[in-house]
């Protein structure tokens, strides 16, 4: 079989592939300017002027200043929404032929992403960079370099709507319009691709996975950590590797992998590289460039100009909700170890869109940063600000000390005794001792979060944990409709799914 390396890129990718200079500001601000130029005739673009933003001396404020930020709700109302009616040149030019559907795991609706002939030009480029990135490895797996790629994802059978268009999974877009040579390599192939039904697409994986030599797989940990379960129980096998001898790599973006690296060392005979990348459905953030690298690497130059807000109680209220004017910095302007929500505006018709991350800077030099959670996904009821990340290092090093598989877990605040307390829910079929797991997860948080250790000695009164069958995570996902795909579990649980997460328990 020929090598991914032999293929000839076209040059049109090749050059695009080329970096230009480092300079952070001026990559950002180059990118800016493409996509006001190319937007300006927009009904958006016209709105705010982005003609005389061009003319601006200093582009990147006379920006801030005269276009609004906006969620996902405000843009979808004041503007996407015509989209859907075939109406072209709103927030970019032309009509949009796909819509991502998102995994609505803070909503309990789906959002309709807009994704343009543009945006999957410069995903496509992504993806090349960051491959061909994996030759500075030391340590690269070269069996597995020139073997299938397993990517699993949602249905490429995306439903039609009204005025012509497409919505469905990002990852089904995605292999809609995967370039022609990448079909040589691509697994599972395209009519197990288009199965929607997620249990149906996964027993015939499993059923073809020996006729397979894979090298790479691809997408949310927790679904691909269940197709290689299934794959082991079902050859009786001890390891993945007894299949797929060449699996080298495992490429995964969306949520942290830490929760989930026990449960995966255990169906491997050997190490394999993780490679982490930034894809949202608004675009391709970043990915790890360089091997020991800390975090991913922004991509400034392929239009996508971003911005960082500061998250604090100035620019976020309680519930995670942004400020009408927030306090937005450019690439130039962030700080190391200071944590930001990211404002997104791309070619795809997004403008200070604040994309619900919260990232951190680990290294300024090369622009890298940690995703630590989401706006809304983190609990504050007393002053803990307990993020996301705090909760996954929590989960991996307890799962480390007691040896289990813990692949999906969520927390709950609620009011207690007059004062408040956390509940956790951990998906873990091994056995363990509750509440030794318990106080061992209580114990890591005070150490990783000063904020957290003091409140435990007084207004967060107690911590409890209620250890429950994998199933039960995947019973509940699958009744809202979000097994599979790109869906994940939420972290922590509030409002609307609380209460459907309460309704689901009390009946299991």
């Amino acid at each position: 079989m020929a090598s991914i390396l032999d293929i000839k890129i076209p040059k049109r990718i090749a050059t695009a592939l080329r970096l230009p200079d480092n300079d952070p500001r001026r990559q950002q601000l180059r990118v800016l300017k493409k996509l006001l130029k190319k937007a300006r005739f927009t009904e958006f673009g016209q709105r705010y002027r982005f003609d005389e933003i061009l003319m601006s001396r200093h582009a990147g404020k006379a920006f801030q200043e005269m276009v609004p930020v906006h969620d996902y709700n405000k843009i979808y109302e004041e503007w996407w929404k015509k989209t859907l009616d075939g109406t072209p040149d709103v927030t970019w030019p032309g009509k949009i032929k796909y819509y991502a559907l998102s995994s609505g795991t803070s909503e309990s609706a789906s959002k309709y992403i807009p994704v343009t002939r543009d945006i999957l030009r410069s995903n496509r480029i992504n993806y090349l960079r960051q491959l061909v990135s994996l030759l500075s490895y030391e340590h690269l797996p070269r069996n597995a370099v020139t073997k299938g790629f397993m990517m699993l994802g949602g249905a490429t059978d995306l439903q039609k709507g009204k005025a012509g268009w497409y919505a469905g999974d990002l990852s089904g877009i995605l292999m809609k319009n995967k370039p022609f040579w990448f079909q040589t390599f691509y697994k599972p192939g395209g009519r197990i691709a288009a199965i929607k039904d997620w249990n149906q697409k996964l027993n015939e994986i499993v059923e073809k996975a020996p006729e397979w030599d894979i090298g790479y797989i691809v997408g949310v940990p927790a679904w691909c950590q269940m197709l290689m379960e299934m794959i082991v129980a079902h050859y009786k096998v001890n390891t993945i590797h007894d299949i797929w001898p060449n699996l080298g790599f495992f490429v995964h973006g969306g949520v942290a992998f830490e929760p989930y690296k026990k449960g995966f060392e255990k169906l491997l005979a050997k190490p394999i590289v993780y490679i982490e990348n930034y894809l949202s459905s608004e675009g391709f953030i970043g990915y790890k460039a360089r091997e020991g690298a800390k975090g991913m690497k922004l991509v400034l130059d392929n239009n996508i100009f971003m911005e960082f807000v500061p998250f604090n109680d100035k620019n976020f209220d309680a519930d995670g909700k942004m400020v009408e004017n927030p306090e937005a910095l450019m690439i130039h302007e962030v700080e190391l170890g200071k944590e930001y929500a990211l404002l997104m505006s791309t070619n795809a018709g997004t403008w200070r869109y604040l994309i619900g991350d919260t990232l951190r800077f680990v290294d300024l030099e090369h622009h890298e940063v940690v995703i630590t959670g989401r706006t809304k996904h983190f609990l504050s009821l007393v002053g803990e600000h307990l993020s996301v990340e705090n909760m996954n290092r929590a989960i991996q090093l307890a799962s480390e000390e007691f040896n289990i598989s813990i692949p999906e877990f969520t927390v709950v605040g609620f009011p207690y005794e007059n004062l408040f307390a956390h509940k956790w829910f951990i998906a873990c079929n091994d056995v363990v001792d509750e509440e030794a797991l318990r106080q061992r997860i209580d114990q890591h948080l005070c150490e990783l979060n000063d904020d957290y250790a003091v409140e435990r000695t007084s207004a967060l009164k107690e911590v409890f944990l209620e250890k429950l069958p994998e199933e039960v995570f995947l019973k509940f996902m699958e009744q809202k409709g979000k097994l599979g795909s790109q869906h994940k579990f939420p972290r922590v649980l509030k409002g609307k799914m609380l209460q459907d997460w309460k309704e689901f328990l009390s009946t299991k």
